[in-house]
């Protein structure tokens, strides 16, 4: 791109360069030209003066010549008049007489603007006037008083220096106006030899000239033609390749009709030739409904925008097609303005199947189902809603992305298997524990299908995920319930036998501690009795969780039974544990035993601090909750109504999903021998089913237990059934 850019630019310069040279030599040539139309009209001006000039020297010297001579004239017929008294010779005297001042007269004319030739004839004609008034004076002398007095007169010196005067002035303005002549002459020729050197050098210099600017025009003319050649073929392999070009390119004009298109598109408009759409208006096979917003993208294109539309057009033949146009400003160098450059694609077929896939997906997103399609390399490419709802992310968050490192924490045997499976055999079903976008995780009846492409090569995987957690939740809460309540009748029948064998004991023990006084004795068997008594009481409580006893039951409010919570573990617990407890004032009643809850709470208290052996939080909440239908779908044990929601939170060491599975379990422990028997919850949890209620536990190793105590809510109308502690608290005797 550079390289052609680099082209380009050396191209222009040496065009700029031409350019600048021709406009140069022009100049170049006007500037001669005009000097030697200068230089040629001053030597032809002076040529011109000079010849007037010589012309006007001409034309006196003539006019004093012809004065001389027809005054020679009039002084040859008055003689010849006074000798002979013929007539003729009078006649051709006073022609020559009339002659002579005409001639004089001219001579004045032409000497007008010569101040010094017009000096000279005022000497001159006074002279001739004197002189031909003395040959008139003769004539009439001649006349009236004979030849004799003439003679006399003429032979006078008088009479004679007159006519030599005027014979030297003629005579001096003669040789003056020769010679002026002669010079003017002279400098008439050097101006002539001045013109026709001048002419000749400048004949040489046009000559060079021209053959300088004719060779320039002739390569440029050389030049022209190549270009004109390479534009031509230039033009040519341009048209070739529009018309090879697999997509319609049209040049629309400003005003909206069509300048040119190539063969692709004539196909698509469904003619033969350019000729029928040429000059024709474009918007002519424009779908009505299009028109206008054509018509804006058109004024768009032409103020100098690009831009893409897609409309519709109706071929000569009424095949419609979907068009998709990408258009861009084409200055006009002749005026300045744009004309439109589109090339259109036919996406007919793309529109048709964007529609059919867009249908598809409705019915996808329809579905409640999460359905995913992922290629081979484990990258989503389809998330349908039923996924958004499922696992919390858009389609958009997700597509492009690997699902593996999505939905699950590691890669399982399982999943290598399923995987293994459907690109083998092309489907796979099963059970897959994936995460949610809050890190939920989740478990889902999974199908898979390979999908193949046009070569039989797996191409992706289509996944069809259903959610059964809560199903999974109630079917483990549903054996736990059968398996607890088979150990609870287990115990039963144990505790039954126990105490069938402890009984005797306590009894011999009482018995020798009456027949053994002495001290010694006395403190083995107190500490035999304290360990059956302690026996007796470990049966006692198996047998309260196997079958459930009932203690006596009134309206409890539990505000108190938190605070004193509160109170024992301010007294009891260590300092580096932080009690923290919600109490809310509106709290709701329950019906129960006081012990029993009491007890409940104990075991809850003193688990949250066995889990938290260097210190932390442990907070005690409470709050009314009502239950719906839905909620009671979640937990097997739970039912619709109103309860009262005690949660107790520590932020000890958690426990595994595996530990949670087993924590009701009678005996069940994960503390050290001697620090817990495993009863703790076995009975906690039979207390709050016998009261009608049941308990959540979430737990997640390292960051804390929470375990949600729900309790049915009693109306306050049972008042009357409140216990004597109770009516204390609440004022009502």
């Amino acid at each position: 791109m550079d390289v052609i850019c680099r082209r380009k630019g050396d191209r222009t310069i040496k065009k700029w360069y031409r350019v600048q040279k021709l406009k140069a030599i022009f100049v170049l040539a006007l500037a001669i030209v005009f000097t030697n139309a200068v230089v040629s009209y001053s030597n032809t001006v002076k040529l011109i003066h000079n010849q007037e000039w010589v012309t006007s020297s001409y034309e006196v010297i003539t006019q004093v010549e012809s004065i001389q001579s027809t005054l020679k004239d009039t002084e040859t017929a008055q003689r010849n008049y006074l000798i002979t008294v013929d007539a003729d010779d009078l006649k051709t005297y006073i022609a020559a007489y009339q002659q002579t001042n005409r001639n004089i007269q001219t001579l004045s004319k032409l000497t007008a603007d010569n101040h010094q030739k017009q000096q000279w004839i005022s000497l001159l004609e006074p002279k001739i006037t004197s002189r031909l008034d003395i040959l008139q004076q003769e004539i009439y002398l001649r006349q009236n008083q004979g030849f004799e007095a003439v003679k006399k007169r003429i032979l006078s010196d008088k009479n004679n220096q007159s006519s030599k005067e005027i014979q030297q002035l003629i005579h001096d303005s003669l040789e003056v106006e020769q010679n002026l002549l002669h010079q003017g002459m002279q400098q008439s020729q050097a101006n002539s030899q001045k013109a026709v050197v001048t002419f000749f050098i400048a004949a040489i210099v046009d000559l060079v000239l021209v053959a300088l600017l004719y060779d320039l025009l002739w390569h440029y003319i050389r030049q022209l033609q190549q270009t004109e050649l390479a534009l031509r073929q230039s033009e040519n392999r341009l048209r070739a390749m529009i018309d090879a070009e697999p997509e319609c390119i049209k040049l629309i004009a400003k005003d909206g009709t069509l300048l040119e298109i190539n063969a692709e598109g004539l196909a698509m408009m469904e003619v033969e030739s350019a000729d029928v759409l040429i000059g024709k208006p474009i918007d002519a096979v424009i779908v009505p409904e299009y028109r206008a917003a054509f018509a804006n993208f058109h004024k768009s294109i032409c103020q100098g925008n690009k831009g893409t539309l897609e409309f519709e057009i109706v071929g000569f033949k009424g095949t419609r097609r979907y068009m998709e146009s990408h258009a861009v400003p084409l200055r006009n160098e002749s005026d300045g303005t744009f004309i439109h450059l589109a090339l259109m694609r036919d996406i007919t077929q793309q529109k048709q199947a964007k529609q059919k896939i867009r249908e598809q997906g409705l019915l996808l997103d329809v579905s409640t189902e999460g359905i995913i399609v992922r290629n081979i390399h484990n990258q989503i490419l389809f998330w349908n809603q039923g996924a958004e709802r499922l696992y919390g992310w858009k389609a958009e968050e997700v597509v492009g992305k690997n699902v593996l490192q999505l939905l699950y924490k590691d890669i399982s045997p399982q999943l290598e298997d399923a995987y293994l499976k459907a690109i083998n055999t092309g489907e796979w079903r099963g059970e897959l524990h994936q995460l949610t976008k809050e890190g939920r995780v989740i478990i889902v009846e999974s199908r898979w299908i390979l999908i193949r492409d046009d070569n039989g090569q797996p191409k992706s995987i289509l996944s069809v995920n259903t959610e059964i957690t809560q199903q999974k939740q109630l079917e483990a809460q549903l054996l736990r319930s059968q398996r607890l309540e088979s150990i609870g009748t287990l115990a039963g029948g144990i505790v039954h036998d126990l105490n069938n064998i402890l009984s005797p004991i306590l009894m011999s023990v009482q018995l020798l501690q009456k027949k053994l006084p002495d001290s010694q004795s006395q403190q083995i068997l107190q500490t035999l009795e304290n360990n059956v008594k302690r026996g007796a009481n470990l049966l006692k409580q198996v047998l309260s969780f196997a079958r459930g006893i009932e203690g006596k039951r009134t309206i409890v409010q539990i505000q108190p039974l938190m605070a004193e919570m509160e109170q024992i573990i301010a007294q009891t617990f260590p300092k580096s544990i932080i009690c923290q407890v919600d109490i809310p004032k509106n709290l709701w009643y329950v019906r129960g035993d006081t012990t029993q809850l009491h007890q409940v709470l104990i075991n809850l208290v003193v688990n949250a601090r066995d889990a938290m052996p260097n210190g932390g939080i442990l907070r005690i909440a409470a709050e009314n909750l009502v239950i719906g239908e839905h909620s009671a779908q979640i937990n097997i044990d739970a039912k619709v109504g109103s309860y009262v929601a005690i949660v107790v939170t520590d932020t000890g060491m958690g426990m595994s999903s595996e530990v949670q599975q087993r924590i009701f379990e009678p005996f069940f422990t994960t503390k050290e021998v001697g620090k817990g028997t495993g009863l703790g919850l076995s009975t906690a949890l039979g207390i709050i089913k016998n009261h009608g209620g049941f308990v959540n536990v979430c737990s997640q190793v390292g960051r804390g237990t929470q375990f949600t105590v729900y309790l049915p809510a009693s109306t306050f109308r049972d008042t009357h059934l409140m216990s004597p502690e109770l009516e204390s608290v609440t004022g009502n005797g």
